[in-house]
């Protein structure tokens, strides 16, 4: 079984970080230095793809970027300690903030598990695997 205690529960997450306030129409110094902090932080994680479709843990993004208005935002998944990936997040909206940015909005999507071990670093490729094996199968 997967660790079970609260502040230790092994999490996969999804978000969409937004910098707003720039005043300017590019925000990709901002994208840059999250996935920066992301690099750093010693998870798992993927982000800066280049498929139009990439099928991940939660879900098919397609482009890993986003056009808000005219605004590019990142997506990025990443997976470890509860803590850990939070902590990440926080730090991508504080070096975000620090370029100047007054406003960072983000859309998080968390999941955990308690019924099965996961293999740090594997939760997001053991979800995208069982599809693809799913899906082999129709072409036999």
């Amino acid at each position: 079984m997967a660790q079970a205690s609260q502040d230790e529960l092994y999490a996969v997450a999804d978000f969409c970080l937004i910098p707003m306030g720039t005043g300017e129409p590019s925000v990709g110094p901002q994208i840059a230095e999250c996935q920066r902090v992301l690099e750093k932080s010693g998870l798992t994680y993927k982000g800066l793809m280049h498929h139009l479709a990439q099928l991940h843990g939660y879900g098919t993004n397609i482009g890993m970027f986003l056009l808000v208005g005219s605004r590019l935002v990142s997506r990025s998944r990443e997976e470890g300690p509860w803590s850990a990936v939070s902590k990440a997040i926080h730090d991508c909206h504080a070096a975000v903030h620090a370029l100047g940015t007054p406003r960072v909005a983000t859309d998080i999507r968390i999941g955990t598990r308690t019924d099965k071990e996961i293999a740090p670093g594997t939760g997001n490729d053991g979800k995208v695997q069982r599809v693809v094996d799913i899906l082999a199968q129709d072409k036999k």
